[in-house]
């Protein structure tokens, strides 16, 4: 059964301009359409900016707690539609049942999150050098935002740009990604549903030529938050300052967790493997790179071998260990990897191909894959493959591992799995990432921190999440005031 939803611009569902539609389908399943969204193009993008332009006065000056309230009540109507969304994020993205449960719960508790801390954006007062002066600061909405976000995460993500844009008095245009987008439409029925006025939050779906191109060079958009590839995200980087636009890309990442000999080695095999294969690898944060000391090479790439084998693939609805990629595109390219890896000279321990049968057939369905012998110079431990695909490394001290750790273009999360704490303390001092671990897998986020990456992983300017996410839809102005 498929729902055919529409673009929201200032608190109507519509058609797009052309009237042009596309279709998404179950990666579990892909003659099966879930769900069909408009195509849109450059008109609705100006129709978006009218109204987000137009509603940006009144809901800059609306009181910070009365707009926490709406993010409250949007998360508790999210959370009355908790299992509704999660089934649609299943279908359209290919998570399992799990994996999209703990991410729709994600998104509940950033919108109580921000509304909670919408009563904390003001400013702050410093002591003045004079006598009858006061020295204050005050913060204030950049305007109206450009919010483009990816399939992966295609509910966290968006609510974690989006909440904290409306929480300091932005208005906003949100591009989601054409392959899972019906989540975010649920999100702004909660929204709508929760009393947000007309035009504050306005989403519109469609190609990135046609969508976001338009969307990120208009001149009426005061800030940019991008999360995708470092490819895509650097032009987007390059086209907002042009006009010097506030921007923000969080992007690929190569994460390492690295293997000591004081590490229990089964659970570094379980740490690693989940960090590896859950969401089937498709996360910025993923441990794609296995960087183990020479000591205990061979027992963890045994037993990392024997996680993979054991995990059971299948469609997310049934709730498996993993689920299929979301495309055909994303399916192609991972067993493209593999096929590199092989040719490269790696030795293929686990997985390698697509799986068939009576289940796969119709569906995206990859093996999770483990190469031993793997040099860090090999494509496969320096390119981002984005799937359930591992090189084990073998390093051959702590400073050897760290190293290659580091030999990497990317900086997004690290981690290590020691029992030695000076090994642990320098790690994260010394790792190249904007998210390092110490005894725990590189993905996994909390929501009140800040996150984001090192080197291409990044633009490098500001960071998502916690009092960061704040920061970032936010100016600053200082105020001198004599009396």
């Amino acid at each position: 059964m498929s729902r055919t939803y529409g673009n929201f611009i200032d608190g109507e569902w519509t058609d797009s301009h052309s009237g042009e539609t596309f279709e998404v389908t179950n990666p579990a399943a892909a003659g099966e359409v879930v769900s069909v969204h408009p195509a849109s193009s450059k008109e609705d993008v100006e129709a978006a900016l009218d109204a987000a332009v137009a509603a940006q006065d009144e809901w800059a000056s609306t009181p910070g707690p009365s707009r926490g309230a709406i993010l409250r009540e949007a998360g508790n109507n999210l959370e009355a539609r908790k299992d509704e969304a999660t089934e649609v994020l299943v279908r359209e993205e290919g998570k399992t049942r799990s994996e999209a449960g703990g991410e729709v719960q994600r998104a509940i508790d950033i919108f109580h999150y921000y509304g909670a801390k919408a009563r904390d954006v003001g400013g702050t007062v410093k002591s003045a050098s004079a006598p009858g002066k006061d020295l204050y600061t005050k913060h204030e909405p950049l305007g109206t935002v450009a919010l483009i976000t990816p399939w992966n995460y295609p509910i966290a993500i968006p609510v974690w740009k989006l909440a904290p844009a409306l929480a300091t008095g932005n208005t906003a245009v949100l591009k989601p990604a054409s392959e899972a987008p019906g989540v975010v439409s649920i999100v702004l029925e909660c929204l709508d549903d929760a009393g947000l006025p007309a035009g504050v939050a306005n989403v519109i779906t469609g190609s990135g030529s046609e969508v976001g191109g338009p969307l990120i060079e208009s001149e009426r958009i005061d800030g940019v938050s991008f999360t995708g590839s470092t490819a895509v995200g650097t032009m987007v980087a390059e086209t907002a300052a042009v006009d010097l636009t506030r921007v923000q890309c969080e992007m690929g990442g190569k994460n390492p967790t690295v293997v000591m000999p004081s590490a229990d080695i089964e659970d570094a095999a379980e740490t690693v493997g989940v960090g590896a294969f859950g969401t089937t690898g498709q996360s910025c944060t993923a441990t794609s790179r296995a960087i183990v000391h020479e000591d205990v090479y061979d027992e963890f790439v045994a037993a990392v071998s024997d996680y993979a084998e054991s995990l059971v693939v299948g469609d997310g609805l049934d709730d498996p260990d993993m689920g299929p990629h979301v495309s055909e595109n994303e399916l192609s390219s991972t067993l493209e990897y593999i096929d590199i890896g092989s040719a490269e000279g790696a030795t293929l321990e686990a997985g390698g191909g697509r799986l068939s049968g009576d289940d796969y057939d119709d569906g995206y369905f990859v093996e999770p894959t483990v190469f031993s012998g793997v040099e860090n110079d090999a494509r496969i431990a320096q390119e981002e493959i984005f799937g359930p695909v591992l090189a084990v490394v073998e390093a051959e001290s702590f400073e050897d591992a760290l190293a290659l750790a580091n030999d990497v273009d990317y900086g997004l999360s690290a981690s290590i799995v020691t029992q030695d704490l000076s090994e642990g303390k320098r790690f994260v001092n010394e790792v190249e990432a904007g998210v390092a671990k110490i005894n725990e897998k590189t993905t996994g986020l909390e929501l009140h921190v800040p996150f984001g990456g090192y080197k291409d992983s990044s633009t490098n300017t500001y960071r998502e999440q916690g009092d960061a996410g704040l920061d970032f839809f936010s100016s600053v102005k200082t105020i001198y005031e004599n009396y």
